[in-house]
Parts: structure tokens; C-alpha cells; sequence
């Protein structure tokens, strides 16, 4: 088969891996691609928001299959467009993809089927919204309706502190019209929890579970980011909670996606929440998580391509899939000044010497320059440990991300401790 990935990041760079393991895969290329997919998957400079490009690539290459990425082309209606012209594609279309490029229709629809979330309210008015906010108590939380690169959530501890999380997005527009609509919902505590799931319709096959390390620093402090560390699986959380998210969560919210009319076909995956009242939604995505996929995918024993294959053939609900008892743990490096202002052409060292120490590099925002990596964007690569069990995972990954370097890197210190110390808060 002949594949082509959409997007550049260290999510696609773990997706391109993957598939190359198939013995069914032929070439794959990856558009536009990053310094560490050129190593298995030739990269084409074609942004992943010109379908037409896309499409023509698609057609003058002979690609039998292609896999998105990212969500603003998800959101876009990328899938719709090459349907039109008959290119096979996994991921949902754009009315299906709406569950994450619109956060009010994401709550609208769990309220409607009873699906549990957290409670809020929705505003396109800034003064309604603020007068709202202003009845409410802290802690809150601030949403951006549409898509802002994982960054247009504020969890405000203060009233003024959401005060002003409201004024940016509604008045200042720091996400465009992604925070012309906004949702205001209650703080709810616990430990989070990610599960991602292949769905054809009403068929769902989850995964294994991760979490996530959203803020910068250490002791989940600074500001939320696209995700500085991963892992999986979740020893000090209980199966059974696991299990309750995906029958009373994950499976009700492909059902109410058919019954609206949009049924979904892709990687759904879920943000959640174990509250005192039990399991609530945090949110849906409506692609593969990053940096989720990068401890997912190296647990994933049965072969990538049959499985999209049989997403795509209605067949999801027959293949067998398996996982594998090991453990996986990503240690992000990010640029200095990240999520705020960064630099970028910051060589990068220790590539090589990671690498053979068994761990997996997935570059996500890296490029080539004069025969060097550099660094190309604010979360700059993904380092995987994989082991007996978390505590093996966990320090392969950091011996491997020690000797890594180049100027201005900042990784956090504390990626899955609480799973080491069993923390269940």
C-alpha cells in the first residue's frame, strides 16, 4: 500500500511509525511532514489545509490510503473533500469532527443524551457572559468554542483570573473567532484520564488508557500547554473506572453521533475526569491525542493498517486487537518561553545517542538546516521509555532525554510520578 499521513507533528511522526511496522505498507509519505518522519516516510511540502494540493498528490501518487492527523483539517472538512473524489481516508467528516471544533456542541450533545459532563453554560455576548461569570464562584473554567491548538482553556482560580481569560478571548480575540463563542462550566476535581478509541458509527474498540501533564512546569504549575508528557498504562487508577468511561461515556457518544445524523469514523478520543459523583467528560476530541498517541501506538500489537482498514470497511467490530503488558512513558522537550514566545533554528544534539539507548524520538516540532535538526516549534520532541512497568518506562525515558540538548530546552522533572507513588488524587 501506498500512504500518505496529514500533518507534521510528534503525534504524526508516532503514526508514521506505526504503519511503517506493516508489512502491507509499500511507501508512506507525510504532508509537510518534520526532520524526524523524513527517516521513515517521505516528506511533501504541502500544508494540510490545501485539500486541492492534497488531493491532486493523492491522485498523481497512486495513495491508497490516507490517514489525517491534526484537527483544523478535520474541522475543515478534509475527509468530505477526498470522499468526493473516492481517496480513501480515515477520520470523521466535517459535521462528525464538530464534536471538537465546537465545544457548545460538544456539551449541547452530552446534555441532550445525559451523557456526564461537567455543568455550564454557553455565551456569544462578552456582557452576558461576563455578568454570568460575575454570579459564579472559583474555581472556573473558560472556554474558547472552537479550535486553539490545545491552549483555549483557562482554569481560573479567581473571578478576576477568568475575567480576564474572558476579556482575551471574547474582546482581544487571541484566538480569533475560536473564542467569539465562549462556555463557562464548574471546576470539577480529580485525576484526569484519557482513553482513545478507533469508532465506524456505533462500533467502538478502545484503547488503552493514558494521562497527560497539561501545565509547564513541574507540580502542574504555569499554564496549560498542548501536553508536556504522557504515559500509560494507569496502575493506581481502578479498571473498573475505566471500564465505566468507556460503556457510560465513550459508547453513548458514538450512539448519540449517529442518531444526530453524524456518525463518526475515525480515532475518537475522550478527556476525562474522576470526580467524587464518578466518571464526567472533560472533553472529545476527534483525532488521535498528542502527545497520548506517542505512549499509545508503541503498546499497540496488531497491525495499524488492518485496523484502519477495517474501520473503513465496517469490519471494526470483527478484527481482534491486542495490547501489550508493557509500559510507555513520553518526556516532552519543549522550547524556552513555551507556550508563550520562542525561539526556533536552536540545533539539537544527542539525537542519535537516544536513540540508542532504546528510546523512541518522535519529533514534533523540529526541520533540517545545513545538514543539522533544529528546533521548529514549541513542543520540539517527544521521548519514549518503554518498559517492564512504569518506574523501568519512566527512567529510560529520562536517560535518554538527558543526553539530548540544545539551547533553551525545558522538559518537567515529575512526568508519571504520581502513577510511581500511586497517587489516586
Amino acid at each position: 500500500m501506498r500512504i500518505m499521513v496529514i500533518g507534521g507533528g510528534g503525534r504524526e511522526h508516532a503514526i508514521v511509525w506505526a504503519l511503517n511496522k506493516s508489512d502491507k505498507v509499500k511507501q508512506i509519505y507525510c504532508a509537510p511532514g518534520n526532520a524526524g518522519i523524513a527517516e521513515l516516510a517521505e516528506c511533501v511540502p504541502i500544508p494540510v489545509n490545501r485539500f486541492g494540493d492534497l488531493i491532486q498528490f493523492a491522485c498523481d501518487n497512486a495513495i491508497d490510503l490516507v490517514v489525517v492527523g491534526p484537527d483544523d483539517p478535520l474541522a475543515d472538512g478534509i475527509v468530505d473533500a477526498f470522499e468526493e473524489r473516492n481517496i480513501p481516508i480515515f477520520g470523521p467528516r466535517k459535521n462528525a469532527a464538530a464534536i471538537e471544533g465546537s465545544k457548545i456542541f460538544m456539551k449541547d450533545l452530552l446534555k441532550a443524551y445525559n451523557i456526564p459532563t461537567a455543568k455550564y453554560e454557553s455565551f456569544t455576548d462578552y456582557e452576558a457572559a461576563l455578568a454570568y461569570l460575575r454570579q459564579q464562584s472559583a474555581p472556573i473554567v473558560v472556554k474558547a468554542d472552537g479550535l486553539a491548538a490545545g491552549k483555549g482553556v483557562t482554569v481560573a482560580f479567581t473571578i478576576e483570573e477568568a475575567e480576564n481569560a474572558l476579556r482575551e478571548m471574547m474582546v482581544e480575540k487571541v484566538f480569533g473567532e475560536s473564542g467569539g463563542s465562549i462556555v463557562i462550566e464548574e471546576f470539577l476535581e480529580g485525576q484526569e484520564m484519557s482513553i482513545l478509541a478507533f469508532v465506524d458509527g456505533e462500533t467502538v474498540r478502545a484503547m488503552v488508557p493514558a494521562q497527560d501533564h497539561k501545565p509547564v512546569f513541574d507540580d502542574d504549575k504555569g499554564p496549560n500547554t498542548g501536553g508536556m508528557g504522557t504515559y500509560s498504562p494507569l496502575p493506581h487508577i481502578d479498571p473498573a473506572l475505566v471500564e465505566d468511561a468507556i460503556e457510560n461515556i465513550i459508547k453513548p457518544t458514538a450512539k448519540a453521533m449517529v442518531s444526530e445524523g453524524r456518525p463518526f469514523r475515525g480515532v475518537l478520543f475522550a478527556g476525562l475526569i474522576m470526580t467524587k459523583d464518578g466518571v464526567k467528560t472533560i472533553e472529545f476530541n476527534a483525532r488521535m491525542g498528542d502527545p497520548e498517541t506517542q505512549v499509545v501506538l508503541p503498546r499497540l500489537k496488531t497491525d495499524l493498517v488492518d485496523i484502519i482498514l477495517a474501520a473503513l470497511n465496517g469490519r471494526l467490530d470483527a478484527i481482534d486487537i491486542e495490547w501489550s503488558d508493557e509500559a510507555a512513558v513520553c518526556v516532552v522537550a519543549a522550547s524556552g518561553g513555551y507556550p508563550g514566545p520562542y525561539p526556533t533554528g536552536q540545533v539539537i544534539k544527542g539525537l542519535d545517542a537516544a536513540k540508542a539507548q532504546g528510546a523512541l524520538v518522535f519529533h514534533a516540532g523540529t526541520a533540517e538546516s545545513n545538514g543539522d535538526i533544529v528546533t521548529n516549534g514549541g513542543r520540539v520532541l517527544g521521548i519514549v521509555g518503554c518498559g517492564r512497568d512504569i518506574a523501568e518506562a519512566r527512567a529510560r525515558a529520562y536517560e535518554a532525554a538527558a543526553v539530548i540538548s540544545y539551547e533553551g530546552m525545558h522538559i518537567r522533572s515529575d512526568i508519571a510520578a504520581k502513577a510511581l507513588q500511586g497517587a489516586n488524587s
